[in-house]
């Protein structure tokens, strides 16, 4: 029963992140293929209590940077990774 307990909380916690994360506009700025990251001048970022800004950020998976331009405008999600800010979603906004 215990384990089914854990496994549950686990479950709602991830859930309620997914709910709190909101994609977010921005435009890339810059792009680092070799250490994985890149920089967004972007809007408020809620779950992260964040204003609108240009930083940097690191990239959940190195292939979202594939096909990534300076200009490119995006809308992308990010959360808190191993004590990283990390952009765990990102689509090229048309």
């Amino acid at each position: 029963m215990k384990i089914q307990t854990v496994f549950g909380t686990s479950a709602l916690v991830v859930l309620a992140s997914a709910a709190l994360a909101q994609s977010v506009p921005g435009t890339v700025k810059k792009i680092d293929d070799a250490q994985g990251k890149l920089t967004i001048d972007h809007g408020p970022i809620k779950n992260l209590d964040m204003d609108s800004m240009t930083m940097v950020f690191r990239a959940a998976d190195p292939a979202m940077l594939k096909g990534l331009k300076a200009g490119d405008k995006i809308k992308f999600d990010a959360d808190r990774v191993n004590g990283q800010i990390t952009v765990t979603k990102l689509q090229k906004s048309k």
